[in-house]
């Protein structure tokens, strides 16, 4: 059974620029470290990616896999696994809250992997994931 973990982190930014980062997907590379190749596979009515295909390199784990997206303007992003090598489930959503041109942003995501792992080690991986994720999307978006 997988379970949910949440982070959340104050951007100094409306949160119109904190999701035009995070729909950039062809850019993660240049600020996501473990991003080696990110390409839209399919584009929706609104012009935002519905499908991402990810090439994944974080030293210990490396994964390729395909998500789906589903947006709800400038305050909610979701995402669902469609496909990948290492995981068998991941879903995850950015919830945006701007307050006087500042955005807290959590992040929450469910993994759950093809390979058996100890509870406490994917709760530790998950928080790093969380953490890393959030501090780049703040420097990011804050530079």
């Amino acid at each position: 059974m997988a379970d949910q973990s949440t982070q959340s982190i104050t951007v100094d930014a409306p949160a119109a620029d904190v999701m035009a980062v995070i729909a950039d997907f062809p850019s993660y590379p240049q600020w996501v470290a473990a991003a080696k190749k990110v390409e839209v596979v399919e584009t929706g009515d609104d012009g935002r990616a519905r499908r991402v295909h990810f090439l994944l390199d974080a030293g210990a784990v490396k994964d390729d896999y395909v998500l789906d997206y589903t947006w709800e303007g400038d305050r909610t992003v979701t995402w669902t696994l469609v496909k990948g090598q290492m995981q068998k489930r991941q879903d995850g959503s950015y919830s945006l809250s701007e307050t006087d041109g500042r955005t807290e942003v959590t992040y929450s995501i469910t993994i759950d992997l093809s390979i058996p792992m100890l509870g406490m080690i994917k709760r530790k991986a998950e928080k790093v994931i969380l953490d890393t994720a959030l501090k780049e999307l703040k420097k990011r978006v804050e530079s």
